[in-house]
């Protein structure tokens, strides 16, 4: 995948945070070269988080986030620091942004605090370096800069760079589970929730990771499956599917091949496997009143059949026998206190970057709220879970 075609859940997230008239928004149209926000000397010009998905070297494809100033007033002023607060959940690299010719605030030392306890990799930029009469030593999180004059951008561009090669993913979606020449088989059925010419994003991705590994895939349709694999001169690596055809591709492939799901790679691939197999238990002891939350990360138009709204309150209430009570978000809603809550059920969050998944889940686990994910709760319902998992015996000692 081009970095210019690189999706923004791929892509490093890096956010600017400081307070009103520090000089955030001047500072990323230097780093960045481009008019992305709009700069003013009044107070609370950004209203709401910038986000703009563009390359950036030496860092390659991020997603730039200018936020409104954390110390804004009133009610809507309140309202746009919680947006602040959102993007911190999914923010790969902080660039607190502070005044050189002032001393730091009780507020961004706490802010400063934050970050460490989040672990959030951050740097301190002391902006308007230009009114200093003397430049003071720089220290390892920190470097002053004018976004005036320009000083130090380029510094800054570097020290970026660095703290990216720290926050590298190396992480594979499937690749790591094959070997060269491996084939498998993809199961991507096409029905009315289906993108119209295209294929939905894991599938797409995973394909990539296939070919990277110099691999070979088949892509099929469920009732193609059959046929498929009594062409193939030998059985494939394994089976990969959409969750939603677990239980009709269960029936068709033999025991002996590995088989897995879409949503199962990417709980590894960005979330946390272990802890979302767990959950999947809560699945088995839901009874009637309970409440659960059903999540996904991003936005689309519902359709008859969605698989969020429609399918998964219906296979949860025929599995449980129970009626359950069920609360739904989309996108960038995700509650900070689900303690109402026995259950969350998340999407794969293919359009969630990693950092903002890890949080959602971390969420959930300081709340003691069990959580799983959509492809992982569908093993479980339809009895196949520990199948599903063969890949994995690391968690497969978790059943």
């Amino acid at each position: 995948m081009s970095m210019e075609n690189t999706v923004s859940a791929e892509r490093l997230h890096i956010s600017f945070f400081g307070r009103r008239n520090v000089g955030k928004s001047s500072l990323v149209n230097r780093i960045t070269g481009q008019s992305l926000s709009v700069v003013s000397d009044v107070l609370g010009t950004t209203t709401d988080p910038v986000k703009k998905s563009m390359e950036l070297l030496p860092l390659g494809p991020v997603v730039i986030i200018d936020t409104p100033g954390f110390d804004d007033e009133g009610e809507l002023g309140q309202l746009r620091v919680q947006k602040t607060k959102e993007i911190l959940t999914k923010t790969d690299i902080a660039v607190f942004v502070v005044d050189a010719s002032k001393d730091l605030s009780d507020e961004e030392k706490k802010f400063i605090v934050d970050l460490d306890n989040k672990k959030i990799p951050y740097v301190v930029v002391y902006n308007k370096s230009d009114l200093l009469a003397e430049m003071p030593s720089e220290k390892d999180n920190s470097i002053w800069v004018s976004a005036n004059t320009s000083y130090g951008i380029e510094a800054l561009k570097e020290k970026l760079g660095e703290l990216a090669k720290k926050n590298n993913n190396c992480k594979r979606i499937i690749a790591d589970l094959l070997k060269e020449g491996d084939m498998v088989v993809l199961v991507t059925p096409i029905d009315e929730s289906a993108p119209k010419g295209r294929l939905i994003l894991p599938q797409q991705q995973t394909i990539r990771d296939i070919l990277d590994a110099k691999c070979t895939t088949v892509v099929c349709q469920v009732e193609e499956l059959q046929g498929v694999l009594e062409l193939l001169r030998k059985p494939p690596k394994m089976v990969v599917t959409d969750s939603q055809a677990f239980g009709k591709v269960a029936k068709i492939v033999p025991n002996d091949i590995p088989l897995t799901s879409f949503s199962i790679l990417f709980a590894r691939y960005k979330g946390d496997l272990a802890i979302l197999v767990q959950g999947a238990a809560m699945l088995s002891k839901l009874k009637d009143g309970d409440k659960i939350l059903i999540s996904e990360g991003c936005t689309h138009h519902r359709q008859c059949g969605d698989i969020g709204t429609v399918k998964m309150p219906m296979w949860i209430s025929k599995f449980a026998d129970a009626d359950i009570q069920m609360e739904f978000t989309s996108g960038g809603e995700f509650s900070e206190d689900l303690s109402e809550y026995k259950l969350v059920v998340h999407c794969g969050g293919c359009m969630l970057n990693e950092t903002e998944m890890k949080n959602r889940i971390l969420t959930a686990v300081e709340k003691g709220v069990p959580i799983v994910n959509y492809g992982v709760a569908i093993a479980h319902m339809n009895g196949i879970l520990r199948r599903s998992l063969e890949l994995f015996p690391e968690v497969m000692e978790l059943l």
